[in-house]
């Protein structure tokens, strides 16, 4: 290859990666905080509509998916729950996306008070034009 040829074959490589679609992180962002929503609100649909059918969760080393989730929030009703997150760093293309952020919980249950901080980590795909989640992994923060 001369080097004019790959002067060229250099050039159109950059080309066309700067022509890669990028879509707009607030949209992860917004299933992400859907999925949290979910949680809060005990509602399971919405917790499924904003994941992949293969979603899966692992949490301090347990692996859930939403069947799992869904049991674990009725084994512990009543309770009440606020999410908050931030320190969002977020890669998006036009089909796939990751993010790595901090998320703080709330809980109240009849018997008391807790407050959890997490390390999180999710991923999430691009399926018929609509962004869902395809893994979230969440760390205990000490």
């Amino acid at each position: 290859m001369t080097i004019l040829s790959l002067i060229l074959f250099l050039g159109l490589v950059a080309s066309s990666q700067s022509n890669q679609t990028m879509d707009n992180p607030e949209r992860l962002k917004d299933v992400l905080t859907s999925y949290f929503r979910g949680i809060e609100n005990k509602d399971t649909a919405k917790m499924k509509a904003v994941t992949t059918g293969d979603f899966i969760l692992y949490e301090d080393g347990r692996v859930w998916n939403n069947d799992s989730a869904f049991m674990n929030i009725r084994r512990n009703l009543p309770f009440t729950v606020k999410y908050t997150m931030d320190k969002f760093k977020i890669y998006v293309d036009n089909i796939s996306g990751d993010m790595t952020y901090v998320n703080h919980a709330d809980f109240v249950f009849s018997k008391g008070k807790l407050s959890l901080d997490w390390i999180e980590s999710a991923t999430f795909r691009k399926i018929d034009g609509i962004w869902k989640m395809n893994f979230l992994g969440a760390t205990e923060k000490k």
